[in-house]
């Protein structure tokens, strides 16, 4: 009976989706977007814009919460609960003024992030997952909501699939392979191009209680979403490591892109010698470096995380944790998916020079 309800979920509707609008690809070490590369001709202070695939954290766009104990924390001031669908329209209405300012991409959390921002323990239930792994539909409605959205506005989006703290709610290394092969299958089946894959959230985080997500074994992992295909394609994919992290060499001569975090990172410096390490690692070979989140700011400053990114040649995403009120930051919920804060306003407006919007 699951079975036929994945397959009711992921084939029938599939024929019936429209022609997509939006391909992303890879081709050495440049992000391409219909063919040609991202920022096409662009440079800024004298270094290459073109094929690097700016970014943001938008971790929250499909989050709910099954915990009766907790869901009320996340409700907007005023409001009389939680409202899992109006968050989600409330940042796909979002999503044009971020591309206007030349975001290409955004990370979206099948199992989200911290709605706390950083969080030791987290008793809430948010995954798009059911303990067999198993997709909830609910979810895929309102990530489907949003990927129409992306591949409207030319936009790429950088799906996470699992995500520590959360990975406890699926029951076994079984259910953790049926949830990547359905959700990867999802997504190719409705015909989605705009779609690449950050398989597990920090897969070097201590809190991981799954071992297939942990970093010395998701390579395999890796290599099933690579494995799994529909009408000759497949899925983009690599994994992120904690802040200031240098991927294990198992991970980089897996994944199509590599993946890093500047969480943690004070000294600017150590976002290009981060870069510089991994392209001399044994097993590096030619593809785009992208970091998908750093809570470091400072855009007026000569020198900052995201400058350096760009001066060493690898995309960079913003990532701005907040506060649980419904006005700061886009992650901490309720999330407000504005540019409404001066720290936002900063790093938008900082991106628009950088990209010419």
């Amino acid at each position: 009976m699951l079975r036929r309800s994945f397959l009711a979920l992921t084939g029938a509707r599939a024929l019936a989706q429209p022609r997509r609008r939006t391909t992303v690809s890879i081709i050495g070490e440049k992000f391409h977007i219909n063919g040609k590369p991202t920022y096409e001709g662009r440079t800024w202070n004298g270094h290459r814009i073109e094929g690097l695939l700016m970014n943001s954290r938008m971790i929250q766009g499909i989050f709910d919460d099954a915990n009766p104990e907790t869901v009320a924390r996340w409700k907007v001031p005023g409001s009389a609960a939680w409202d899992a669908e109006r968050n989600n329209r409330e940042y796909v209405a979002a999503m044009p003024e971020w591309r206007r300012h030349g975001l290409l991409g955004f990370t979206i959390g099948l199992q989200g992030g911290s709605p706390e921002g950083y969080s030791k323990v987290q008793p809430w239930i948010n995954s798009a997952f059911a303990p067999d792994g198993s997709l909830k539909a609910p979810f895929l409605r309102r990530f489907e909501n949003i990927l129409n959205r992306a591949d409207e506005l030319g936009m790429v989006t950088i799906a996470n699939y699992f995500y520590f703290g959360q990975d406890e709610r699926l029951d076994s290394a079984a259910a953790i392979e049926r949830g990547t092969r359905d959700l990867t299958l999802w997504i190719l089946r409705r015909g989605y191009r705009n779609v690449i894959v950050d398989l597990v959230n920090e897969c070097d985080n201590r809190s991981y209680q799954q071992e297939s997500l942990r970093a010395p074994n998701v390579h395999k992992l890796i290599e099933m979403v690579k494995g799994i295909r529909f009408e000759g394609r497949r899925l983009l994919v690599s994994t992120s490591f904690n802040g200031g992290s240098i991927p294990s060499d198992n991970v980089i001569a897996a994944s199509d892109f590599v993946l890093m975090h500047g969480n943690g990172v004070k000294d600017p410096n150590r976002i290009a010698a981060m870069c510089e390490t991994v392209r001399k690692s044994a097993a590096w070979r030619t593809m785009p470096i992208l970091f998908n989140e750093d809570d470091h700011f400072e855009f007026d400053r000569p020198s900052n995380n995201m400058r350096k990114a760009i001066e060493s040649y690898a995309g960079w995403g913003y990532f701005d944790p907040g506060k649980n009120d419904y006005v700061d930051g886009y992650q901490s919920m309720p999330v407000n998916w504005s540019i409404n804060t001066d720290r936002k306003r900063a790093f938008f407006a900082f991106l628009q020079e950088v990209t010419g919007g």
